[in-house]
C-alpha cells in the first residue's frame, strides 16, 4: 500500500489517478503514523520550496517524511518532491530541505535565452542499471513544468538526465530512494511504467547511506 503525503501543496489527485490506473493500492494521508506503516511512500510537490517546507512543519511531517526516505522502503519525490530531499534551493534562501541527499537545486539561467519554466515534453538520458527505469527506452520524452533543476548531486545517485541549456539532473535514485524532476503521473505510458517499476519495489527494504 502506497502513501501519498498530503502537506497542503501538491499534485495528489493526478498521483492517485495514476496509481489507480496501473492498479496500486494507495491512499492520500497527513499521518505520520500512517507514513511509518506504508509499505511505499510518495511525496509529491508543486509551488514553492520554502513554503512546501514550512507547510510541512506545521502539518509535523519533516522528521516522519525523512524517517521514511531514509528507511529503506520505497519513497519516491516527483518534482518539487524531488528538490526537497535536498539541503536548500536557490528559489528560498535560508529554507532547509530534508537533506536526504546532496546536491544543488539551482534556476535555470534567464541568459540561456530559453523559457523558464522548462515546461513541456523533454527526453532523458537514462543511467545503465537504473531500477526506477527499467524496461524504459533511453532517450525516451517525459513531462516537465519547472524552473529549478538538481545540479552537483553525486553521479552514484544520478538516474537520468535531460538537457535544457543545461544538464538537468532529472532523477535520482539510490537503494529504494527515488526521485524525478517530471512528472511521471503526466507523462503516459513511460510515466506509467516508472511508477510500475517504482510499486514493484514493496517488500524489498535496501540499505543506503545518506
Amino acid at each position: 500500500m502506497t502513501a501519498i503525503i498530503d502537506y497542503g501543496a501538491g499534485n495528489l489527485m493526478s498521483v492517485k489517478k495514476a496509481l489507480d490506473h496501473i492498479g496500486a493500492a494507495n491512499f492520500i494521508t497527513s499521518s505520520p503514523n500512517e507514513i511509518a506503516a506504508a509499505d511505499s511512500v510518495i511525496l509529491p510537490g508543486v509551488g514553492s520550496f520554502g513554503d512546501a517546507m514550512a507547510a510541512m512543519e506545521r502539518s509535523g511531517l519533516v522528521e516522519a517524511v525523512r524517517a521514511a526516505a531514509l528507511s529503506g522502503k520505497p519513497f519516491l519525490g516527483i518534482c518539487l518532491g524531488l528538490q526537497l530531499l535536498f539541503g536548500e534551493s536557490e528559489e528560498s534562501p535560508g529554507a532547509h530541505g530534508l537533506g536526504v541527499l546532496q546536491g544543488k537545486i539551482s534556476r535555470i539561467p534567464a541568459s540561456l535565452g530559453l523559457k523558464v519554466p522548462h515546461m513541456g515534453w523533454n527526453s532523458v538520458c537514462i543511467s545503465p542499471g537504473s531500477r526506477l527505469f527499467d524496461g524504459v527506452q533511453n532517450g525516451e520524452y517525459f513531462y516537465f513544468v519547472h524552473s529549478y533543476y538538481l545540479n552537483g548531486a553525486s553521479e552514484a545517485d544520478v538516474a537520468a538526465t535531460a538537457q535544457y541549456g543545461v544538464t538537468i539532473q532529472c532523477a535520482a535514485e539510490r537503494g529504494n530512494l527515488f526521485a524525478t524532476q517530471f512528472h511521471p503521473e503526466k507523462s503516459g505510458a513511460a510515466g506509467l511504467k516508472v511508477l510500475k517499476n517504482f510499486v514493484s519495489a514493496e517488500g524489498k527494504i535496501c540499505t543506503q547511506n545518506a
